[in-house]
């Protein structure tokens, strides 16, 4: 079975009890997210560098190497609670986001939580998303399963395929281009309820 690591802490999640963080090691996590928030957003997330990361949290390289392999899995680290959050609420929370509602509004509802979580979010999300690691993340692949199930569920053809399509408005640069182009967030999201009512509706 796939181990999962713990992206607030570096260490593997699960499996019992974890040994305890030293206090001058938590201390530097705590300094090196701090820094790396600040960082991504300040300028462009893709541009920001690990000896940038270093050197804002005053840690050396190696420290900030033993804890996180590349910027990516820092900004991850710092969204991994925002998702954690979303994935509890589309599991166990009300409808129409929740279980208990058709699956065309369950999808406009989760499309109106992702537009928020973007919109609260996107300096992270960006850094998170560089280099085309998108489609590689955990929560990528919780947000296909959702939507997949959604899609299963209202009878729809090929959701195996379709999963990917109706994600793929939900990329982060094409969402932070939007905003650029004086789109709001609720133009979005009304744009993502047609969709979703468009291909889920009626079924």
């Amino acid at each position: 079975m796939e181990r999962r690591t713990d992206l607030l802490t570096g260490r593997p999640a699960g499996g019992g009890a974890r040994p305890r963080e030293r206090a001058d090691a938590a201390r530097n996590r705590i300094r090196v997210l701090d820094a790396a928030a600040e960082l991504f957003a300040a300028g462009d997330p893709r541009a920001v560098t690990m000896d940038d990361i270093a050197k804002a949290a005053g840690v050396g390289r190696g420290t900030l190497y033993r804890r996180y392999p590349d910027t990516t899995s820092i900004a991850l680290a710092l969204l991994d609670e925002h998702e954690r959050r979303l994935q509890e609420r589309l599991l166990r929370g009300d409808p129409p986001l929740g279980p208990g509602a058709p699956p065309d509004e369950r999808l406009a509802a989760f499309y109106a939580a992702m537009v928020e979580l973007l919109e609260g979010h996107i300096d992270l999300v960006l850094g998170a998303e560089a280099g085309g690691t998108r489609l590689t993340t955990g929560a990528y692949g919780f947000w296909r399963a959702h939507v997949r199930m959604l899609l299963a569920a209202a009878g729809v053809p090929g959701p195996d395929t379709l999963a990917d399509v109706l994600l793929a408005p939900l990329a982060s640069e094409l969402y932070a281009h939007q905003r650029a182009q004086g789109r709001t967030p609720a133009e979005i999201t009304a744009a993502l309820t047609g969709l979703a009512r468009a291909v889920l509706a009626g079924r």
